[in-house]
């Protein structure tokens, strides 16, 4: 894809409806700078999607987010405070939840026993069968897995138990790196309807993604990430008909 200027974005300003925001953040792994002052914001209640190719540091971007990697410049805030700064225990017990890369189940235990260790910060025993209610009646096909064992479901499976886990821990901002990967269209499908129905309970979803197609889709505003930088920013509805966004990620 052609490199444009990146568009003109207020997120070094936040304001009070910000979930998330990232400022001039450049993050490196050792010589090698991966992110060049990426700068975006996820306002509350929204999705947002991360768009870009292999490489482009998307997964760098969620890393970072989340403390696995400290930028070596820039600013992470949560609801206006300053995240950058802490580990990453400390960072999920802010409500932050991860649906990770390659969905990373506890493959010996059990559906409800990974379900459970979504929820290990949440005291309230009954809080956390409302939770486990609540996970089963997005996916009933895990409460038809219940006891059984993480490492022995489908590929799609899988994925929802990892959604299901990361919800288990009531957050605020839950971000969801490459949910599509390696699943069936179908199984997409429910995956992205999934996610939909997660924003309508009040979650906001900050979504890194191949799928631009999908993506977009259910997205309120996108950002295009090339070579650790944004490229370009709009909302969803205009980067699906934006010639740059359909030469490489559409097919058009």
């Amino acid at each position: 894809m052609e490199t444009t200027q990146p568009a003109v974005m207020d997120s070094s300003s936040p304001t009070a409806e910000d979930m998330l925001s990232l400022q001039n953040i450049n993050t490196y792994y050792g010589p090698n700078h991966v992110l060049r002052n990426l700068t975006l914001d996820v306002r509350k209640g929204e999705i947002v999607c991360l768009l870009g190719a292999n490489a482009a540091g998307k997964s760098t971007t969620m890393k970072t987010i989340f403390g696995l990697v400290k930028p070596r410049s820039g600013r992470i805030l949560l609801e206006g405070e300053r995240i950058d700064t802490l580990g990453t225990d400390a960072i999920i017990k802010r409500r932050l939840a991860l649906v990770p890369e390659a969905r990373r189940v506890f493959s010996r235990m059990s559906v409800r026993e990974n379900l459970e260790m979504g929820a290990y910060m949440i005291p309230d025993k009954a809080a956390v069968l409302s939770g486990i209610e609540f996970v089963y009646n997005l996916f009933p096909r895990l409460k038809e897995r219940d006891k059984q064992t993480a490492g022995t479901l489908s590929g799609g499976e899988q994925q929802m138990l990892a959604m299901g886990r990361a919800l288990m821990a009531q957050p605020r901002l839950i971000c969801m790196d490459e949910p599509s990967m390696g699943l069936s269209p179908i199984l997409t499908q429910t995956i992205f309807d999934t996610i939909q129905s997660v924003r309508q309970q009040g979650v906001t979803v900050f979504l890194v993604e191949q799928n631009a197609f999908m993506a977009l889709n259910i997205a309120d505003r996108g950002y295009v990430l090339q070579q650790g930088q944004i490229v370009l920013t709009d909302t969803a509805k205009n980067l699906l008909t934006n010639d740059l966004v359909r030469r490489a990620y559409l097919g058009g």
